[in-house]
């Protein structure tokens, strides 16, 4: 929500991260990863990864351009299309096309083996591409869950404003101003998908002791007396303090995120995050043995 309040404590901006370095997931996505666990598990908990898809544009093909069959296990998947339209199925039996504005929000659990493609329409006719992956931890009580699978339309998620018109935040999952988003999440998280006006001021109010992301996809954005934001770029906040303002430089689209941290180790391997690595271990071995499931043709 928005605040003015004078006796609010600020989350301090702790990392500013670019990538100008594009790598291709399969032959469909050109991705940046603005942030993984790797280097900064503990202070971006429960979010694992990020990885921005574009912008692109791609020519009418009649290829099948995207990554094929591959696991998860241990955590979810949040694909946030603004541009194009992916496809999606795996073996629980979800699957679906999404669009710009929805959202895909895939619980790999106890496993999972899925596949992305562009859309067999957006394919033929070509055009932007542009969208966002998130990794989304899960507790350990839930990691050996039963996966599920929740398609989340643009028409579903509801749209909140900012005071003063400043701009608009579209709840995906958490609140906003009393709004709920309609995603269902295994911990507190919040996903706002945000326009901001350029020139106008800010603030959000958190809570205090959840971990903070702002990852600005266009625009700018200057951290009051810290520094500018840009394109493609994240700032990581201390999970210290319940608020974090900021002036939109130019009209911007951002995504804030923010989440209890978990307070688990947090041990991965290619497309599995666990806790030990006795369970990683488990996790290639029923992967191999066809546990997770397949894919039916």
């Amino acid at each position: 929500m928005t605040i003015n309040n004078s006796n609010v404590t600020t989350k301090k901006l702790r990392h500013l991260l670019r990538n100008t370095t594009s790598h291709w997931v399969g032959n469909g996505f050109p991705v940046r990863s603005l942030f993984t666990y790797s280097e900064i598990g503990p202070q971006i908990s429960p979010f694992l990864l990020f990885d921005y898809a574009g912008p692109a544009n791609f020519p009418p093909t009649e290829k099948r351009l995207g990554v094929g069959e591959h696991p998860h296990r241990g955590f979810e998947t949040v694909t946030i299309v603004y541009d194009g339209e992916v496809e999606h199925r795996d073996s629980s039996g979800g699957g679906g096309k999404i669009g710009p504005g929805d959202v895909q929000w895939m619980t790999a659990a106890s496993g999972i083996v899925h596949e992305e493609f562009h859309g067999q329409d957006y394919a033929r006719k070509g055009g932007p591409f542009e969208m966002v992956q998130l990794w989304i931890n899960l507790p350990s009580q839930y990691k050996m869950s039963q996966p599920r699978y929740q398609s989340i339309v643009n028409s579903q998620i509801p749209v909140a404003p900012l005071p003063g018109d400043h701009g608009a935040v579209r709840v995906i999952a958490g609140e906003f101003n009393g709004i709920k988003g309609p995603a269902q999440t295994f911990s507190p998280i919040q996903v706002w998908d945000m326009r901001t006006a350029s020139g106008q001021t800010v603030d959000l109010k958190l809570t205090a002791g959840h971990s903070a992301v702002l990852a600005v996809l266009k625009g700018s954005v200057s951290i009051i007396d810290t520094g500018s934001i840009g394109e493609a770029e994240v700032a990581i906040f201390d999970q210290q303090g319940d608020h974090i303002r900021f002036k939109s430089e130019q009209d911007t689209t951002a995504l804030l995120l923010s989440g209890q941290p978990l307070g688990e180790p947090i041990v991965g391997s290619g497309p599995f995050v666990m806790n030990t690595a006795d369970e990683i271990r488990q996790a290639k071995m029923d992967y191999l043995s066809g546990k997770m499931g397949q894919l039916v043709s």
